[in-house]
């Protein structure tokens, strides 16, 4: 496992082949680490399916309401939905979309990010200014290379569990 500096800032995601560590950026921002770490806080993030997951792009996750393979996963409304908290504000910064980045998913509305995401499998320059990012992977990007692929996958990953590091 990584070297975990700024547990409170960090999320430990457990996927069907291990860890994956993010380091959030506060700093970078603020509100969409806040919102990531609320959800994952009250157990929001678990068991939500990755419903787009684009070979040689990225795989996407976070659709609270509608991709949650235990509660009320819906292939055809997955990646439709968020939660029940306002849309955030965008927070672009001149963080690049590199591999490992986390990037909040939106409609075509720049201030529609809620509660999904995304992790770049590799670096995706075209969206540097056009979504917020507000992490990286640190630790597990094998495990992200993994996830199995399509939109929706036939047969989706899931993320096991999503925690805070200093809750651990």
């Amino acid at each position: 496992m990584a070297d975990i500096t700024d547990p409170e800032n960090t999320i430990i995601m457990t996927l069907k082949d291990g860890d994956v560590i993010i380091q959030l950026l506060p700093d970078v921002a603020p509100a969409h680490t806040a919102r990531m770490k609320e959800l994952a806080r009250a157990g929001a993030y678990d068991n939500v399916a990755f419903h787009r997951v684009i070979d040689g792009f990225m795989a996407q996750t976070g659709d609270v309401q509608h991709a949650n393979m235990e509660k009320d996963y819906n292939p055809g409304r997955a990646g439709t939905g968020g939660s029940d908290m306002d849309d955030l504000p965008a927070e672009f910064s001149k963080i690049p979309h590199a591999r490992g980045s986390l990037g909040a998913a939106r409609s075509a509305n720049p201030n529609s990010a809620n509660s999904q995401f995304f992790i770049n499998f590799k670096d995706n320059d075209f969206l540097n200014g056009q979504y917020t990012v507000y992490g990286n992977v640190i630790s597990g990007m094998k495990h992200v290379d993994n996830i199995a692929k399509g939109e929706p996958p036939a047969n989706p990953d899931r993320m096991i569990s999503v925690k805070v590091a200093a809750d651990v």
